[in-house]
């Protein structure tokens, strides 16, 4: 899988689990420690009430990469309920020791009925596959596993990304808390409902699909080698609301990428239609302390005419 081609893809993503409730989307000591050290992104939601936003479940169906679309038809046959036991669910895209790729691996946190989960693969002869003291089970024909950490943590992805969040939990490579400066930044981040963290790759890749033609500028190569990281925020609480900040390595080169961003929106602006220009003009764009902010909100009516754009489209393809 390419990872770095649906970076913003994944950013996007986050809407699949909105919640309409101001809760805190946290993961545990043994969810942090689960995910590999090597962070691209890493998506945390509060997945209880992400039924209850309409513009969420909207979203959804539109962006929801096939890789995920797996992992959620895997879970629900394997005999979890996803929307009566999971609290927060992650997904985190990192890359592979070695050099092997990038790859996903699920985060699930909740209350799950472990018992009636275990009896299920037994009832279907599923057979584990033991690393150390853990059991990873496949499920069913979908080419994902699952491997539960405690009775209120699971991980899941194909095998090979729960092998590598396993190792990286039982500390035979280094895990997420070992990765200073993403550990930093969540501390912005973590105490909102939906929030995502990007690393410096991450970060040029998603910007360069935000930015479109205006990437190719010889300005860009300037902006693009100095930015460190971003994160994200965004919710559904009252209409659609989506905070972006991308941390740059000094103060010039935020307000160039700010310039950037506002010369883009402004072509948009100029050749786009009349939904377009409205969410275009919602969108507000500055830069501060070395930090190039975005921010955006409508309503859930104007979010969801949105969907269908020329716009909305050239920035999740």
């Amino acid at each position: 899988m390419n990872i770095g081609k649906k970076t913003f893809l994944l950013m996007s993503v986050v809407s699949v689990m909105a919640p309409t409730l101001l809760l805190a989307a946290q993961l545990s000591s043994d969810g942090k420690a689960a995910i590999p050290h090597d962070v691209q992104q890493l998506i945390v939601v509060d997945y209880r009430a992400m039924q209850n936003s309409q513009a969420a479940m909207d979203l959804k169906d539109r962006v929801l990469p096939p890789e995920l679309k797996r992992l959620e038809t895997a879970m629900k046959s394997s005999g979890l309920k996803v929307d009566q036991d999971a609290d927060t669910l992650a997904f985190a895209a990192f890359r592979a020791p070695g050099g092997d790729g990038a790859r996903i691996v699920g985060i699930a946190q909740g209350q799950f009925h472990t018992r009636e989960l275990l009896a299920n693969f037994a009832k279907q002869k599923t057979k584990p596959i033991v690393l150390r003291n853990n059991s990873i089970y496949p499920m069913g024909s979908s080419g994902m596993s699952v491997a539960f950490l405690n009775q209120t943590t699971m991980v899941f992805g194909d095998k090979d990304a729960v092998k590598a969040s396993l190792d990286a939990r039982d500390g035979m490579t280094p895990n997420f808390l070992s990765n200073s400066d993403m550990v930093n930044e969540m501390a912005a981040v973590d105490s909102r409902a939906v929030w995502s963290l990007l690393d410096q790759k991450g970060t040029q890749t998603m910007m360069k699909s935000v930015l479109g033609d205006a990437a190719q500028l010889a300005d860009y190569d300037t902006v693009r080698n100095r930015m460190k990281s971003s994160r994200y925020t965004m919710d559904f609480q009252n209409g659609v609301k989506f905070d972006m900040a991308v941390v740059m390595s000094d103060t010039v080169t935020a307000a160039t990428a700010a310039t950037l961003m506002k010369g883009v929106a402004l072509m948009r602006k100029t050749s786009g239609t009349p939904l377009e220009k409205s969410a275009l003009d919602q969108t507000t764009i500055d830069s501060n302390s070395g930090t190039l902010t975005v921010d955006y909100s409508s309503s859930d009516s104007q979010f969801a005419s949105l969907l269908s754009s020329q716009l909305f489209q050239s920035v999740v393809r």
